[in-house]
C-alpha cells in the first residue's frame, strides 16, 4: 500500500507550480509514495498532458468561475468563490480516492482544506507558496487586529517603518497594497485565510531558510505543530539528464539567440502570467528598453509582436520561454521581474540580479526583500499608483547602469548574488537545510501512513 498524498493548489500558475514542483520532489525521495493532484477542470485542460511522473496523477473538480478572465478581472471575487466552492467537490473527490488518502497537501488559500481533513480525520498540511515574511507580516496583522489595533496607523505620507512585525526588519505596511483601503475586502480574506492556518498539523514554507531564517524563527512558537522551509520550490530537478519538462512551446530558438550573446550581457524581461501593467506602460517599456542599447530577451506574451518594432534590434521578444533554463544561461547578466515569489526563487537559484517592477499582491514585499535585505537588486518602482507610468527616460538610465559590466557598484552586486546562489545550492545538497527538511517531511508521511494503516 502507497503512501497516498493528496495535493490541492489554489486554482493559479504560480500556485500550481509551486505545488506540483514539491510533489515532484517527494515522489523523488520515496518511491512509494503517490500524489493525486486535484485541479479544476480549467487546469486540467493546461497542465493535464504535461509529462510526470508516474506516481504523480490528477483528479478533477469544476471550475470555481467560468473562465481565467474573470480572475484576472475581480481576483477578490475569485479569491471568494474559490474559498466557498471548491469544498464540497473536493471533499467528493477525496471519497471516491483509492488508496485512502495519507496526507492532505494544501495551499493555504484553500484554507477549507483543513477544514475539511479535519472532518475526515486525514492530517493536513498547509503549504505557503509565497514568502515567510509575507505570512509573518499577515499574521502578525491578525494578530492585532485580534487585539483591537494594527501594528502601524496608515497616514497620507506612508513614511511610517514597521518594526514590530517580527522577523522582519524591512517592513513599511503602508507601502503593501494590501493595506490601501480599496483592498480591504482581500485583506479580511487573507485573514481569515491565514488564521485557519493553526488548525493544520504541519506548515511548509516555499523557500530557503538561510534566506529567511529570522522570519521563520520568529513564527515557530506561534505554532504547536512543525515549520520548516523546502524551498526553493521550482523545477530545479528538470535541469538534469532525466528531465520531466514538457511544453507545448516547441520553439527554442531563443535559447540558440542566447547561445550566440556575450557572457552576463543580456537583460530578461518577464512580468509574470497573471497580473499586467497598462499598454501604455509596455511601450514606454520596449522605448526604454531600445534607448539603453542594452541586449535583452522579453516574454512579453501576447504583445511580443506589436511591441517588436519599438523595441529596436538589440533584443528578442517572445510569447513564452523556459524561464529556470533561461536564468541559468551564461549570457543573462539580469532579471526585471514583477517579483512573484516563483520568479525569485528561479533567480536567487541561478544567481541573477533583481530590477524590481511589483505590480500587486505578494510582490512589493518581495523586492524589499530583495533590494534591502539581500541587497541584490534596484527597483524601478518606487510608488503603487496603477496609472503612474515610469517613463522610457528613467527605464533607459536605469537599465544602462544596471548592466554595465565594469561598474563596481554592479560587480559587488553581482558578487552577493552569487553567494546566495551557493546558499540555495547548499540548502538542496546532501545535509542541506532544504534537504533535511524534506526528508523529515517525507518522514511524516510515512508515520502517518502507518497510523492509517
Amino acid at each position: 500500500m502507497a503512501c497516498h498524498v493528496v495535493a490541492l493548489p489554489y486554482p493559479g500558475r504560480g500556485h500550481v507550480n509551486s505545488l506540483m514542483n514539491l510533489c515532484k520532489l517527494l515522489v523523488s525521495k520515496k518511491n512509494d509514495i503517490l500524489v493525486t493532484f486535484v485541479v479544476t477542470e480549467e487546469w486540467l485542460g493546461f497542465i493535464g498532458s504535461d509529462p510526470k511522473p508516474d506516481n504523480i496523477r490528477f483528479a478533477s473538480i469544476p471550475n470555481v468561475v467560468p473562465s481565467e478572465l474573470v480572475r484576472a478581472a475581480d481576483i477578490e471575487s475569485f479569491l471568494e468563490a474559490t474559498m466557498t466552492k471548491m469544498e464540497a467537490p473536493f471533499e467528493r473527490v477525496l471519497g471516491q480516492l483509492e488508496p485512502p488518502p495519507t496526507v492532505i497537501v494544501a495551499d493555504t488559500i484553500v484554507s477549507f482544506a483543513v477544514v475539511v481533513g479535519n472532518r475526515k480525520n486525514i492530517p493536513v498540511v498547509s503549504f505557503w507558496p509565497m514568502s515567510a515574511s509575507m505570512f509573518s507580516t499577515l499574521l502578525h496583522i491578525d494578530l492585532s487586529a485580534k487585539n483591537g489595533d494594527l501594528p502601524v496607523q496608515i497616514s497620507e505620507a506612508g513614511a511610517e517603518r514597521v518594526d514590530c512585525i517580527p522577523g522582519i526588519s524591512f517592513s513599511r505596511l503602508v507601502d503593501d497594497p494590501l493595506m490601501d483601503k480599496s483592498k480591504q475586502r482581500m485583506l479580511q480574506s487573507m485573514l481569515k485565510i491565514i488564521s485557519s492556518v493553526t488548525n493544520a498539523q504541519y506548515l511548509l514554507f516555499a523557500s530557503i531558510y538561510e534566506l529567511e531564517s529570522q522570519a521563520i524563527d520568529d513564527l515557530k512558537p506561534e505554532f504547536s505543530f512543525p515549520i520548516s522551509s523546502i524551498g526553493p520550490t521550482i523545477p530545479y530537478i528538470d535541469l538534469g539528464e532525466n528531465s520531466f519538462l514538457g511544453t507545448d512551446h516547441s520553439d527554442l530558438s531563443y535559447l540558440e539567440w542566447l547561445d550566440c550573446q556575450p557572457r552576463s550581457s543580456v537583460l530578461y524581461i518577464s512580468m509574470g502570467s497573471f497580473l499586467s501593467v497598462s499598454s501604455a506602460q509596455m511601450v514606454e517599456i520596449a522605448a526604454g528598453l531600445r534607448d539603453s542599447g542594452v541586449r535583452f530577451l522579453w516574454v512579453a506574451r501576447d504583445e511580443a509582436s506589436r511591441l517588436k518594432d519599438v523595441c529596436g534590434d538589440l533584443g528578442l521578444l517572445v510569447p513564452w520561454c523556459d524561464q529556470l533554463r533561461v536564468l541559468s544561461h551564461s549570457s543573462i547578466g539580469g532579471f526585471w521581474t514583477h517579483c512573484g515569489w516563483n520568479s525569485v526563487q528561479e533567480s536567487v537559484f541561478s544567481g541573477v540580479p533583481f530590477l524590481t517592477f511589483p505590480l500587486g499582491m505578494d510582490q512589493h514585499q518581495n523586492s524589499r526583500l530583495i533590494v534591502e535585505q539581500w541587497k541584490i537588486g534596484w527597483t524601478l518602482k518606487h510608488h503603487l499608483e496603477a496609472d503612474k507610468l515610469v517613463t522610457r527616460g528613467e527605464i533607459a538610465e536605469l537599465v544602462k547602469k544596471f548592466m554595465d559590466l565594469d561598474s563596481d557598484e554592479m560587480k559587488a552586486m553581482r558578487r552577493r548574488a552569487d553567494e546566495i546562489k551557493q546558499i540555495c545550492q547548499l540548502a538542496i545538497a546532501e545535509k542541506g537545510s532544504s534537504e533535511t527538511n524534506i526528508n523529515s517531511f517525507v518522514k511524516y508521511i510515512s508515520e502517518c501512513d502507518a497510523q492509517v494503516r
